[in-house]
C-alpha cells in the first residue's frame, strides 16, 4: 500500500487538541466561538502552517488550508469540525480533520504530489450547542444560507454570532466557498453502536437523515403548589412534560428509522412548591425517509395544539433547523466500501443518525463519508472513545480514498 498515515502522530494531535477546554472525565468543551473554540483553532491553524498549506478563513469562520497538486484543478476536500458540545468528546469532527491534516504529513515524507490539490478544512459551529442552526458555517459555505443572517444569529448566552467572530479573530476575509472542492470527504467516528454491535470496522456511508428542531415557548400561569386545585392550574411545566411523553410515544408507533427527543426543558420559576408559568423546551425528530419525516412532525404540531388546548396553555414556536434526507455520492460509497475491502477491513453500508458538514457539501459537489466504531455508541459524552486500532483503520481508508479521488 505504499506509505501511511501516521496513526500515533494523528491519536498525539487528538490528545493535543482534547486538552484545548478540557472537563473532568476525558472530554472538552469548545462551544463555537468561545475562548476556547478560539484556542482549539489557533492550534490546528498552527499545525496547518507547519505543514506548508496555504491556509484561508472566509468571513463565517471557516478555515480552508490547501495542498498544491500538480494540476490547477479543484481540489478533493477533507473536512469536518473542531467545535464541541458542552459534554463533548476529542473525537467528534477532530478525527476528520487531523486525519486530513496527517495525510498531508505523509505526503511530504514521501515527497508525493497529488494530481488535485488536497483541501483540509474545519467549519464554524457544526454542533450548533451555542447557534442555531447545526452545520451552520458549512451551510453557508455552499450558498445554503445568506452571510448576513448567520451573522445576526444569536448564541444561547445571547451574542451575535458575528461580533464573535470578530471577538476572537476569525472573521476571516475570504468570500465563503472561495475553495470549491471536487469532492468532499469526511472521516468520522459512529457517534452509534452498530458498526461495535456487528463487529464491523468501517461504515460506508450511504446518506444522512432529515433533521427538524424546533424551539417552544409554554405560557400559563404561576400559583401556589399547595393551594390551586388541579382541574383550575394552568401548568406549563405539566404541560411540556407531557409533550416529552407524547414525543416518545409518536416514535415508538412510528417505529423504523423514526427518532425523536425533548433534550432541553427550562421551567419558570423553576421552584419545588410553585406552578410553573412557563416552560421553553426544544423537539428533535429525525427520519431517513421525508415523508415520514414531514408526518411526524404534523402528528408532533397536533399533539401540542391538543395539550395546550386541554390545559389552557398560550404556545409559541420557534425553527431552529430543518434539514431533509441526504444521500451521498454512490460512487464514492461504492470506493469506500472497495478501499475497506482491498485492506481486508469488514464494512457495511450505512445511514449516519447525526448531522454533519458532508451533507451540506451533497449539494455542490459528490461527497461521502467514512465512519469507525464509536465504544458503547457513546458521543456528545465525556467518554467518547474509539480504539486506536480503529482509527488507523479508518485513516488508511481515508487515504485510499482521497488518493483515488485525487489521482
Amino acid at each position: 500500500m505504499g506509505f501511511e498515515i501516521d496513526t500515533a502522530s494523528l491519536l498525539d494531535r487528538l490528545a493535543r487538541l482534547g486538552a484545548v477546554g478540557a472537563i473532568p472525565g476525558g472530554g472538552c468543551a469548545r462551544l463555537a466561538l468561545t475562548d476556547e473554540d478560539r484556542a482549539g483553532r489557533d492550534l490546528v491553524v498552527g499545525w496547518m502552517r507547519d505543514l506548508g498549506l496555504s491556509v484561508g478563513t472566509d468571513a463565517i469562520g471557516n478555515v480552508v488550508a490547501v495542498r498544491a497538486g500538480t494540476a490547477d484543478v479543484e481540489p478533493v476536500m477533507i473536512g469536518s469540525h473542531i467545535d464541541t458540545v458542552r459534554t463533548g468528546g476529542r473525537y467528534d469532527g477532530n478525527l476528520g480533520v487531523l486525519a486530513g491534516l496527517e495525510l498531508c504529513a505523509a505526503l511530504d515524507r514521501a515527497d508525493m504530489r497529488t494530481r488535485r490539490p488536497i483541501a483540509v478544512a474545519f467549519f464554524t459551529n457544526e454542533e450548533g450547542a451555542r447557534f442555531q442552526p447545526d452545520m451552520l458555517g458549512s451551510l453557508v459555505y455552499v450558498g445554503g444560507m445568506q452571510l448576513a443572517e448567520a451573522h445576526a444569529a444569536r448564541s444561547i448566552d445571547g451574542k451575535t454570532l458575528g461580533e464573535e467572530l470578530a471577538r476572537i479573530g476569525y472573521l476571516g476575509d475570504r468570500v465563503p466557498g472561495f475553495v470549491r472542492p471536487h469532492a468532499f470527504v469526511e472521516l468520522h467516528i459512529e457517534q452509534g453502536p452498530i458498526l461495535e454491535a456487528e463487529g464491523l470496522t468501517i461504515g460506508a456511508v450511504t446518506g444522512v437523515q432529515g433533521i427538524s428542531w424546533a424551539e417552544y415557548v409554554f405560557s400559563g400561569v404561576s400559583n401556589h403548589a399547595g393551594t390551586t386545585p388541579m382541574r383550575l392550574r394552568r401548568d406549563a411545566g405539566y404541560a411540556a412534560m407531557a409533550v416529552a411523553s407524547g414525543i416518545r410515544d409518536l416514535v415508538r408507533r412510528f417505529g423504523g428509522d423514526q427518532v425523536g427527543t425533548v433534550g432541553r426543558i427550562e421551567l419558570v420559576p423553576n421552584l419545588i412548591n410553585v406552578v410553573a408559568s412557563r416552560a421553553t423546551f426544544t423537539v428533535d425528530l429525525r427520519n431517513t425517509d421525508e415523508a415520514i419525516l414531514r408526518r411526524a412532525e404534523a402528528e408532533a404540531a397536533s399533539l401540542i395544539e391538543r395539550i395546550c388546548g386541554e390545559e389552557r396553555i398560550g404556545v409559541e414556536k420557534r425553527v431552529l433547523a430543518r434539514f431533509e434526507p441526504v444521500e451521498f455520492s454512490e460512487g464514492i460509497v461504492d470506493l469506500v466500501a472497495a478501499c475497506a475491502a482491498a485492506r481486508g477491513l469488514s464494512s457495511r453500508r450505512m445511514p449516519s443518525g447525526a448531522g454533519h458538514d458532508a451533507q451540506m457539501f451533497a449539494r455542490i459537489c459528490p461527497t461521502g463519508m467514512i465512519f469507525v466504531p464509536s465504544a458503547k455508541g457513546l458521543s456528545h459524552n465525556v467518554a467518547e472513545h474509539t480504539d486506536p486500532a480503529d482509527i488507523d483503520a479508518g485513516a488508511k481508508v481515508l487515504r485510499d480514498v482521497v488518493l483515488e479521488l485525487a489521482a
